[in-house]
C-alpha cells in the first residue's frame, strides 16, 4: 500500500470516529410524570397508559431504551392528587402529564416543569393557561370539548322536543368548566326562542 493510500484510509477512518464515538454514547434517558385520575387497576386508565405508550414509542421513544415514565394513579382522592403531583415534581421529570383539571391544580405548583394536560373541561377558565392559542407559562394541553358543543347540546334538545321554551341547567360553580358552558348555552338560546 502507498503511504497516500494509506493517509487517505487513515484519514476517511479517523473522520468516522466521532460518530462511532457518539453512537456507542447512550442518550439521555427522558423522564415523564402522569398524574392519572382513575386507580391503577382500572381497566379504561390501562388502557389510557396502553395508548399513550404507544404513540410514544410510535414517535421512537421506548420505555426499555430512552424513556422512563412514573405513574402514580390518584384514584380520583383529593389527598392523593397533591401527594402524587408532590412525588412526581420532585422526581425532576422533563415532563409531566396531567389527566383531568384535578390532576392539573396541584401541578400547578412547579413553574419550572413542563406540564401537558389532558382532558380539563376549562383551562382558561380554572386559570391553568392564559389562552387555548398562547396558553403562556409551563402548561399547555388539551381541552376535553370545545364550548361550541353546548350550544348544539341546546340546538338537539330543540329538535328533540320543539315545544321546549325553558331550560334549566344544573352546574356546579365550583367547577370552572360550567360558567363557559352556560355562556354559550346563553348565547345560542335566543335564536333558539328558549329562555
Amino acid at each position: 500500500m502507498k503511504r497516500r493510500e494509506f493517509i487517505a484510509l487513515r484519514g476517511s477512518g479517523a473522520a468516522a470516529w466521532p460518530l462511532a464515538a457518539r453512537a456507542q454514547q447512550g442518550e439521555r434517558t427522558r423522564r415523564i410524570g402522569v398524574l392519572m385520575a382513575l386507580a391503577v387497576d382500572d381497566a379504561e386508565g390501562q388502557a389510557r397508559v396502553k395508548a399513550f405508550e404507544q404513540g410514544l414509542k410510535e414517535l421512537g421513544w421506548s420505555v426499555e431504551r430512552n424513556v422512563r415514565i412514573d405513574y402514580r394513579w390518584a384514584a380520583g382522592d383529593t389527598n392523593r392528587y397533591r401527594t402524587y403531583a408532590a412525588e412526581l415534581l420532585a422526581l425532576a421529570p422533563d415532563v409531566v402529564v396531567a389527566a383531568g383539571s384535578a390532576a392539573m391544580g396541584p401541578l400547578q405548583a412547579s413553574h419550572r416543569v413542563p406540564v401537558v394536560f389532558v382532558q380539563v373541561g376549562d383551562p382558561v377558565g380554572a386559570g391553568f393557561v392564559e389562552s387555548l392559542a398562547r396558553p403562556g407559562g409551563n402548561a399547555t394541553g388539551f381541552s376535553v370539548f370545545e364550548y361550541g358543543i353546548s350550544a348544539k347540546w341546546l340546538e338537539l334538545l330543540k329538535e328533540i322536543a320543539p315545544q321546549v321554551t325553558r331550560v334549566a341547567v344544573f352546574r356546579d360553580t365550583a367547577v370552572a368548566v360550567g360558567a363557559g358552558q352556560l355562556g354559550a348555552l346563553q348565547s345560542v338560546a335566543p335564536s333558539l326562542g328558549v329562555e
